[in-house]
């Protein structure tokens, strides 16, 4: 018997959400086209469990699979089992109903409510086979509209970022389930959990392709901080520096940069570097905030023996009432 959904990503039914993340998870690293470039058959698989994890990971979709209205690849089920009266095929027919619906003898009462929809989901494609229209087959009496057929499935695709690209907005490469690779340009105010749809670029369905889905997800730097578009970076400086004032040089996404030290600068006295930040959704670029914090080497006979004879600089615990 064919896998169902949670048996393809190796989980039963009832599965939590973080279950169904970690088991994709899990998976995509082991069968990612990156890794098996020597076998179809991985990306085959890579494209099956990503279909998987984007039915179960919609909440929607999801309760509706589990009820059995929709199948593996999320269209509808044939209600009823398939067919009517038991033909073989599934061929429709009216014989299946012979006291028909209910509020009628033998015929559909004329106040029965409009079932069109229904059939029409159900006979369309059929109709148009025949290449009737309205009063053609067997349910020809109801209202028929034309019935698009359904799109492929969208593909989901997680896209692992590094902090500096995502504040560049450097381009990222990509591989998509068919093993094909593009370049990606990152959208202004990017951000973790951004999704960036690629139109055409998911399953093939009878009404045409579906699309890629690419979630965006930001590694953090070891030691910058994002806030909003502005990035954030402790700097440690000398007391020479603090006390006397300095040039010195300071990472920022593109290269590093010269920054001015006033003289006496304390501890926590931010410095800002503009347009060093990350790209808003309007264009605008948000700055880079330096704090600065001195460094005091330990075991400096030099500076241990000033600090004995300086006086010292008063209370600056004044402002905290102690």
């Amino acid at each position: 018997m064919a896998m169902d959904l949670y048996q393809k990503l190796g989980l039963k039914r009832g599965a939590s959400e973080a279950e169904i993340k970690k088991g994709y998870r899990s998976l995509a690293k082991q069968l990612h086209p990156d890794r098996n470039t020597d076998n179809p058959k991985a990306a085959e698989r890579f494209a099956d469990i990503t279909r998987a994890y984007d039915m179960l990971s919609d909440p929607d979709k999801r309760a509706r699979y589990d009820r059995g209205e929709i199948d593996e690849e999320g269209n509808p089920k044939m209600p009823f089992g398939g067919g009517f009266g038991g033909r073989p095929g599934g061929a429709a027919s009216a014989e299946g109903f012979p006291g028909g619906f209910p509020g009628g003898s033998g015929g559909f009462s004329g106040d029965t409510a409009d079932l069109s929809d229904l059939f029409e989901g159900l006979f369309g494609a059929a109709q148009a086979g025949r290449g009737g229209g309205a009063g053609a087959g067997p349910f020809g009496g109801f209202r028929q509209r034309g019935k698009q057929a359904a799109k492929g499935a969208d593909v989901a695709y997680r896209l692992t970022v590094p902090f500096i690209d995502a504040a560049r907005l450097a381009p990222q490469r990509i591989t998509l389930a068919d093993g094909k690779t593009i370049d990606l340009k990152l959208p202004k105010g990017v951000e973790d959990g951004t999704k960036i749809r690629l139109a055409g670029k998911g399953q093939a369905g009878p009404g045409g392709t579906g699309n890629a889905i690419v979630v965006v997800a930001i590694t953090p730097h070891p030691f910058y901080i994002r806030e909003g578009d502005d990035i954030r970076l402790s700097l440690p400086i000398t007391l020479k520096e603090a006390v006397l004032g300095a040039k010195v040089k300071v990472p920022t996404p593109e290269g590093p940069v010269m920054l001015t030290v006033p003289k006496g600068s304390s501890s926590g006295k931010v410095l800002r570097l503009k347009d060093r930040g990350f790209t808003g959704k309007s264009g605008n670029r948000g700055d880079q905030l330096v704090t600065l914090a001195v460094d005091l080497p330990s075991g400096d006979s030099d500076l241990t023996a000033f600090a004995e004879r300086w006086s010292g600089g008063g209370n600056p615990r004044t402002a905290l009432g102690v």
